[in-house]
């Protein structure tokens, strides 16, 4: 019998936390993105870190405390004491998507602060859910007096009039989804599965713009985990590893897009990419 001792890669590690919509770990899920760029991170330590801030902020709460009181609290705890917020100096800095990171600097963009608020906030016992907004993620709450969506970057509640004017750039640059859709389609529940695509997104659109082709494959090794029949995604990593010189992956991974995505409009641009590389 042949035993296999080999240890689990941070991709592997990853896999298991995303392989099943039903037990999705989104905070640990999350946590773990930043393994690529900090391999010596404790992943234990971090998760600990977060239950320390829990009980520390379940001290703050009177025994009859409410949804509302309870949302106040976390707030003042999150934002006030701890000091979170946007990182407005360095935006597209990657550690803003590296929870780790956003624990120890408090600074973070939005989606990764509203991580770690939801995971404060349902330790509270709070319905807190995330909201992939265009441009800026969002988080709602159900409270007894109906639902208050919340910008995770102040903890700021957004009325419908705010939330309409966060949408008219889109509706006018003539977006087909956002043209004249209701708001309400916007804050839809993010599902934890596309809550990591986002941040994993994020890092993508970073790394590409820095042509950083080796950090940029890291992501899309995830991306492909995480959506397996997403084959535009394997596109974009074979795109990755013919940047990076690695011609037989490039190709596998082109090939496959092609057959999956065979009414895809760039098909054609695709297939010449094939042609050049089986040249090279």
């Amino acid at each position: 019998m042949n035993l296999s001792f080999a240890i689990p890669t941070a991709l592997d590690y990853f896999g298991t936390l995303v392989d099943s919509d039903r037990d999705f770990a989104l905070f640990e899920a999350a946590v773990s993105l930043g393994q690529d760029e900090y391999p010596a991170m404790d992943m234990q330590a971090v998760l600990g870190e977060m239950d320390l801030l829990l009980a520390r902020l379940k001290k703050r709460l009177p025994a009859d405390a409410g949804p509302v009181q309870k949302l106040r609290i976390l707030n003042q705890f999150f934002y006030g004491d701890l000091g979170f917020g946007g990182n407005l100096n360095d935006f597209y800095d990657p550690d803003n998507s590296y929870v780790h990171r956003v624990l120890a600097t408090r600074r973070g963009i939005p989606v990764a602060l509203a991580v770690l608020w939801m995971e404060l906030a349902q330790g509270l016992g709070l319905a807190a859910r995330g909201v992939g907004f265009p441009g800026h993620f969002l988080i709602k709450i159900n409270l007894p007096m109906g639902q208050v969506v919340i910008d995770p970057v102040n903890g700021q509640s957004l009325s419908r009039e705010e939330l309409s004017e966060r949408l008219e750039p889109y509706r006018r640059s003539g977006l087909h989804e956002a043209m004249d859709a209701p708001l309400g389609l916007f804050l839809q529940t993010a599902a934890s599965r596309d809550i990591i695509t986002r941040m994993l997104r994020n890092l993508k659109e970073i790394f590409k713009s820095r042509n950083d082709w080796q950090r940029l494959l890291a992501v899309q090794e995830r991306l492909i985990v995480l959506l397996p029949e997403c084959w535009s995604e394997y596109r974009d990593r074979g795109l990755a590893h013919a940047e990076l010189g690695n011609t037989e992956q490039a190709l596998a991974d082109l090939e496959c897009y092609l057959v999956h995505a065979d009414e895809s409009g760039d098909s054609d641009t695709v297939a010449d990419w094939v042609d050049v590389l089986r040249r090279s």
